[in-house]
């Protein structure tokens, strides 16, 4: 679709005037700090933009493109430059309009395009369900957001002129977005350290979740520090001795935002104990500045013990620098909370580490080396993390899930015992930080050792350790694991793992499905294996992959079993019998709602690539099933291994009854596994117990239950 292009802004486009209107709020903007040549350069995109989205409108009623104009005033506003400010305008052009990636690189270059591209949702996505698009958007752009980070920044202006907008959408939708902006995209902004997105996502965010608790919070808020009192009395007491030293200053007061207020009231029970602390922020010419006004500080404020920190000597870890300080401001009785730093320790506060670390954001003057090195290092170790876990797994759900529940807690730092450092969420675990080290680290842990002595590898690591794990080249993941590790790229490694054995017990599955169906001819598994070769063959398909179909029920076991034995299908049996030798047979499973023993009559429910349930022919699910799924199953000849049961039985609350149980049941060659005593309501002399057994079949269980019905005080025996 080719465009063409004309520097009369927008003439007879719908809604000409609303969009030369917004062009005109950013064009004033962008007047801030560009040459006019450069402004063009911007112009030529808003016209192309428009012309692409002409004719669409918003829910709101206004042209649809006034987004794309908002979007980049909002980048204006933060002096980004031309290929942002440019990829701003267009980011919905590939997804939303005909033109192509081929047609848009032809007018703006691949820079500005695979921006573009980065920010799209993928063509597809109208296919799937809404949780799995949205989770298949997120990874594209999480993944183009590793190649260059202005993707994020483009898609986080997007969601904040969406959330400033979203008033137009239904209630559900408002609420949606909300927590979605809240949980990712608020964090994602916090993480790469772009503050003045986090802060107005989070309060946008509450404003929709919880409209009553933020226009009480925002009233209250406004009542107690619209007073400049403090803050004038502050400057009138430090100037004059800022002015002797030479030293160039401005002092203001740090805007609370309401989120953090409202997280601040859970914890401590009171907006009164939330806000009692004034936050006031310093900016000064030179780092040595710095300093020096921190001592003229002390003098005219007393210092609270233990309220100091310098983020300058010893930045954070996403290269934050400032000085924080809490003083008691004596002549009006106030605690306030300082910070102290540069206009370039500020503006990278507020933008952000992606403008050290990516070279086309030059218009900050960053001179301080070391503070790039530390910036750029975290944002390389994070983005690098997040390409490791799009290594692992191929679900976007199970990334999304993974990306959001690293992105929920701060960092720690953790060592090796070489002395590297490694930073880890809140909460991180020895395995999370095997996996941090190196997958197959992560795959073949066994323990670890904190600070050289045993430690347990589900227990929260904490700042400063020295973490060693211990290997076993034997070992695997646990699906325990998924209870505590908090790490994107350890949840991923582990259901990497755990998808593996699966697709095993997918396949075995499959074989079993096959061997029912042979056997209705006579024959089995073992004694086709040159045919099914020769079927997969002709087929174009991996026997293994054969065998998936039939586990997950895209093929049908009878209909292969024919084939093989060159059988017509109008020989095919009524219904397959599956064959179960053991608790233990790979792709089978014995339901835990009714225990079935051998010797009992049985039935196999097929759970799609998952295995067989084995359930009695009486079980209430079977009963009440529709014959959809279920397969005709019983016991082989030469049933082996141990099987679960339990009983529950009533007995008289006396001295030794207990241990008069658990004789008979040793007595009769069986184990308890598991026991529960539960008082009678209306008898306060009676208990129930509901008891767990290993057995070998329903004769020995029989066995069991006859001999305790030999003993005075036991009634009501019953097998569940």
């Amino acid at each position: 679709m080719a465009i063409a292009l004309t520097y009369q802004p927008f003439a007879g486009l719908t809604g000409a005037n609303e969009l030369i209107a917004a062009w005109e709020a950013l064009r004033q903007e962008l007047s801030h700090y560009l040459d006019d040549e450069t402004i063009a350069e911007v112009l030529r995109a808003a016209v192309y933009g428009a012309q692409a989205h002409e004719g669409q409108m918003r829910q709101s009623g206004e042209p649809y493109f006034v987004h794309p104009i908002a979007v980049s005033k909002i980048l204006a506003a933060q002096r980004f430059d031309l290929p942002v400010l440019q990829a701003g305008l267009l980011h919905d052009v590939l997804e939303d309009t005909p033109i192509s990636k081929a047609e848009m690189a032809q007018v703006f270059g691949t820079e500005v395009t695979a921006i573009v591209d980065g920010v799209s949702k993928l063509d597809r996505l109208k296919d799937q369900a809404p949780q799995e698009a949205q989770a298949d958007s997120f990874k594209k752009m999480l993944v183009a957001m590793t190649d260059d980070p202005r993707v994020i920044i483009i898609k986080l202006a997007d969601r904040l002129h969406n959330m400033q907008t979203l008033g137009a959408l239904r209630p559900d939708k408002r609420i949606r977005k909300a927590r979605e902006t809240l949980d990712v995209y608020a964090s994602i902004a916090g993480r790469l350290g772009l503050f003045y997105f986090r802060i107005q996502l989070e309060d946008l965010a509450f404003s929709h979740l919880h409209p009553w608790r933020y226009a009480v919070l925002q009233k209250h808020y406004q009542q107690r520090f619209t007073n400049k009192t403090v803050i004038n009395r502050l400057r009138q007491e430090m100037q004059p001795q800022l002015m002797r030293l030479n030293i160039q200053a401005s002092i203001s007061k740090r805007q609370r935002h309401l989120w953090g207020v409202y997280l601040r009231m859970k914890r401590k029970q009171s907006f009164d104990e939330a806000c009692r602390t004034i936050p006031v922020r310093i900016i000064t010419q030179s780092e040595d500045d710095c300093y020096r006004v921190l001592g003229v500080l002390h003098k005219s404020c007393r210092p609270i013990s233990g309220k100091f920190e310098d983020y300058i000597a010893a930045p954070k870890s996403n290269g934050y620098r400032s000085l924080h300080s809490s003083v008691l401001m004596k002549t009006v009785g106030a605690v306030l909370n300082v910070q102290i730093r540069t206009r370039d320790m500020h503006s990278l506060a507020e933008t952000g580490i992606i403008a050290v670390w990516h070279q086309h954001l030059k218009n900050l003057s960053l001179r301080n080396e070391h503070h790039n090195v530390v910036a750029e290092k975290y944002m390389r170790d994070w983005l690098s993390r997040l390409r490791e876990v799009q290594n692992i797994t191929d679900d976007p759900l199970e990334f999304y899930d993974a990306v959001k529940k690293e992105l929920s807690s701060g960092d720690i730092h953790v060592y090796t015992p070489t002395g590297q450092i490694i930073d880890l969420p809140h909460g991180a675990t020895p395995v999370d930080f095997a996996y941090a080290i190196h997958s197959e680290i992560g795959n073949h842990c066994v323990g670890a050792k904190v600070n050289g002595l045993p430690y347990a590898i589900f227990r929260p690591l904490q700042s400063a350790q020295t973490v060693e794990i211990i290997t076993d080249s034997q070992a695997h993941p646990h699906a325990g694991w998924l209870q505590f590790v908090v790490t994107a790229k350890a949840r991923a490694g582990v259901n990497h793992h755990l998808r593996s054995l699966e697709k095993k017990e997918a396949r075995t599955l499959g074989m079993h499905l096959l061997d029912a169906a042979l056997h209705e001819f006579g024959s089995d598994y073992a004694a086709v294996e040159k045919e099914l070769v020769a079927y997969a063959k002709m087929q174009e398909i991996e026997i293994n992959d054969l065998l998936d179909d039939i586990a997950y029920g895209r093929k049908q076991s009878g209909l292969i079993a024919a084939a093989l034995l060159g059988k017509a299908k109008s020989e095919l049996g009524q219904e397959q019998v599956l064959y179960v030798h053991s608790a233990l047979d790979s792709g089978v499973y014995l339901g835990e709602c009714c225990h079935p023993l051998n010797q009992d009559a049985i039935i196999g429910h097929i759970e799609r690539g998952k295995g067989i349930q084995i359930h009695r022919r009486d079980c209430v699910l079977a009963k009440v099933s529709d014959g959809q799924d279920w397969l005709r199953a019983e016991w082989a000849e030469d049933v082996h291994g141990i099987f679960n049961s339990k009983l529950v039985f009533v007995v008289q609350d006396r001295p030794k009854m207990l241990s008069q149980v658990a004789q008979i049941i040793g007595d009769c060659g069986s184990n308890i596994t598991d026991l529960q005593l539960e008082r009678l309501g209306h008898r306060n002399d009676q208990q129930r117990f509901i008891m767990k057994l290993e057995v070998q079949g329903l004769e020995q269980l029989e066995k069991i239950m006859q001999q305790l019905r030999l003993i005075d005080g036991i009634s009501q025996i019953e097998r569940v």
